[in-house]
């Protein structure tokens, strides 16, 4: 049988300058990760491209290529043939490793890349011998430049020349942990997921935190949660959950505060804690699933207040998001069907019947102040339970 690997193609990541190897480096430490469970792979990277060799023969390539299209940094995925970089060597191995797949088509092209320029024959003539060669072996076909069922690639590279198929859409973006880290405010709802995707995708390694208000929310509700972190981890790799008893701050928040700010001192509240909590993981900024005029907590006015307790960035990847979009993500990634199950966050207890939409951050100061949070606060953060959520965790 020929010689079959994965290639994974960089997409952003090739576009950096002299800090790309360590881009390079981040990816490769976290593609190893990802083959672990697999078997032994042997990696090397050369021309934007990562080459990922099985040890092994009995390792589900299909599986693997399945995996890895939700590691970020990588724009494009396939299975390969390794070829001498001989005409004669690539025509022989292509006729039969792409049988499977040309067999069930009615249509074909071949494209070629040469990126060895001393290589004899130039892209064009590459496509015409190997089209005429599986025009041979496969009667059946016909030649579609424009719209071909299948897209034969033959890339003349280095030291080797590879054939294969079309290349599968990788989930693009920067490596896992090449952008610092990051706390996220992880609720039961679509948004918070949606958010925590977006930044790991922009190179983020996420932590997550959750605040519980027993007995007014379940443990239903934190397992819901809990299942979220679970949903993120093939996109996020391992993920630290906190999970704070905020009973106390609601109780207190309602006793002591104007009805109509419960939401944003709430929220406020939530932040100072986050900040605390970030300290001590090492995160540089926060993350919210927040998007402009959702909800009354969402207005601009609503945000600046929150954001007046914030000594750290606060990150808002869905800020410009509608709801389509952002359910149009969250199915994609495998979340949507747990964050609409019917077990009530902390956020839902308490609601003010009228809540202040555009509230005044004079106003808000004057109404937490009506009570001194800072005992709660710090038994809040002394209170904070963490698991860590790990990739394949069954």
């Amino acid at each position: 049988m020929a010689k079959e690997l994965i290639l994974a193609k960089y997409g952003e990541m090739a576009l950096k300058g002299l800090n790309r190897g360590t881009f390079e480096d981040i990816l490769m430490k976290n593609l190893r990760r990802r083959l672990k469970k697999f078997g032994a792979f042997r990696l090397t990277r050369a021309q934007s491209t990562i080459y990922m060799e099985p040890q092994s023969e009995d390792i589900d390539l299909d599986e693997v290529l399945e995996h890895l299209q939700c590691v970020f940094g990588i724009a494009a995925l396939c299975r390969a043939c390794v070829c001498e970089k001989s005409m004669e060597d690539i025509t022989v191995k292509a006729v039969p490793y792409l049988e499977e797949v040309l067999l069930g088509a009615r249509t074909f092209k071949v494209e070629a890349k040469r990126a060895d320029k001393a290589f004899p024959l130039k892209s064009p003539e590459i496509c015409a011998e190997l089209g005429g060669i599986l025009l041979e072996a496969y009667p059946h076909l016909e030649v579609d430049v424009h719209h071909p069922d299948v897209t034969v690639m033959v890339e003349i590279r280095d030291t080797h020349a590879f054939v294969h198929g079309a290349n599968i859409k990788g989930a693009g973006g920067l490596p896992v942990g090449s952008s610092g880290k990051a706390l996220l405010l992880l609720s039961g709802g679509i948004d918070s997921p949606v958010a925590g995707y977006r930044m790991a995708r922009r190179g983020i390694h996420i932590s997550a935190i959750h605040y519980v208000s027993p007995p007014y929310t379940s443990d239903r509700a934190q397992e819901k949660v809990e299942q979220l972190c679970q949903e993120l981890t093939p996109y996020c790799g391992n993920i630290a959950f906190f999970c704070v008893p905020f009973t106390e701050i609601q109780e207190a928040i309602k006793k002591y505060c104007p009805e109509e700010y419960f939401t944003v001192i709430m929220r406020r509240l939530m932040m100072e804690i986050a900040q605390k909590i970030a300290e001590k993981d090492n995160c540089l900024a926060l993350i919210t699933g927040e998007s402009v005029g959702q909800v009354a907590s969402q207005t601009m006015q609503a945000i600046a207040c929150t954001d007046a307790v914030s000594k750290i960035p606060v990150f808002r990847p869905l800020i410009g998001l509608d709801k389509t979009e952002i359910v149009e993500t969250a199915r994609a990634i495998g979340t949507f069907e747990t964050s609409t199950l019917p077990y009530e966050d902390c956020c839902t207890v308490f609601t003010p019947r009228h809540p202040k939409v555009r509230p005044s951050l004079a106003d808000v100061e004057k109404a937490q102040n009506k009570f001194d949070f800072t005992e709660l606060v710090e038994k809040a953060v002394a209170g904070t339970t963490m698991r860590v959520f790990e990739l394949d965790e069954k």
